[in-house]
């Protein structure tokens, strides 16, 4: 079946904690070609970097992170063990974006690109979907509440809700982005073809760390099912020539948390050359009908 041709413009990029430094070099490479989407959701790291495309930064996500790689002030167990967060929210989310390097809140602002991140309610296990126009520090903590992965962080209270990693709930949202009026979008995958998630080895350790929270808990052990479901759904969707969809070529050789900017390095540079071989399918994919 054809491409199709109608409807805005979207961007999915599914989360994966560092291996989304593969994804910002895809987008990194779609930036600097001029090749914007109408919305853009993120989910978890796809949505703490994906944030830099609709401020117009690109090569801000790989530079600060191999930056502060090692700063005990961002990231490491000093912070897990005194704020109970493993990536800092003080520092990454408020003091490095204002001053150390600075996130254009005026372009983000300008940018008519709808953004949206998905995080999820630990009181009911489900998805929240907020779009964010304006970068506010509110907007900040609603990017990080999408990036708090369990255990490595603590629940993020933000208008009466109290939140966690988006991927949780829907980690690749496709069918709620068709549902919201984007007909033609760009998936950015963090695994290669043929990958199924298995069930969570964590499990024991969820149980104790959520156990005020059993629909969280629920919504973690199904975690698995629900993943790989959404993988058929995009594989559907791509046969129909509803998105298209971009992945790594294998494994991408990084764990959760890396403090080695080399190896983020060597995993943004991959990023970018499938950028590169895809580029010109994207564009193709998001001109409008002749």
């Amino acid at each position: 079946m054809g491409m199709i041709k109608s409807g805005k413009r979207g961007l999915v990029l599914e989360g994966g904690a560092m291996r989304g430094l593969w994804t910002a070099g895809v987008t990194d490479v779609m930036m600097e070609h001029d090749v914007w989407p109408d919305g853009l959701i993120g989910v978890s790291a796809g949505a703490a970097f994906g944030c830099n495309i609709k401020s117009r930064q690109p090569g801000r996500a790989i530079r600060y992170n191999t930056t502060f790689a090692r700063d005990s002030r961002y990231s490491g167990l000093h912070s897990w063990l005194t704020t109970g967060n493993y990536f800092n929210a003080e520092f990454g989310y408020h003091t490095m974006p204002r001053s150390l390097d600075v996130f254009d809140d005026a372009a983000f602002n300008a940018n008519p690109m709808t953004f949206v991140v998905v995080c999820t309610d630990v009181l009911t296990g489900q998805p929240v979907y907020r779009q964010l126009d304006e970068a506010t520090e509110e907007a900040y903590d609603w990017i990080r509440a999408s990036a708090s992965m369990p255990l490595a962080s603590r629940v993020v209270e933000l208008s009466g809700r109290k939140l966690l990693d988006g991927g949780v709930a829907d980690s690749i949202p496709l069918a709620y982005f068709e549902s919201v009026g984007y007909q033609r979008n760009v998936v950015v995958l963090t695994q290669p073809a043929g990958f199924r998630k298995a069930h969570n080895r964590l499990m024991p350790l969820m149980r104790m760390a959520l156990r005020h929270y059993p629909r969280m808990i629920e919504a973690m052990d199904r975690r698995h099912l629900m993943y790989n479901r959404q993988l058929d759904y995009v594989a559907q969707a791509e046969r129909e020539g509803r998105c298209l969809v971009i992945r790594p070529d294998g494994p991408i050789p990084i764990g959760h948390i890396s403090h080695d900017a080399r190896r983020m390095r060597m995993v943004y540079d991959e990023g970018r050359r499938v950028g590169d071989r895809y580029i010109q399918k994207i564009k193709d994919f998001y001109a409008p009908p002749s």
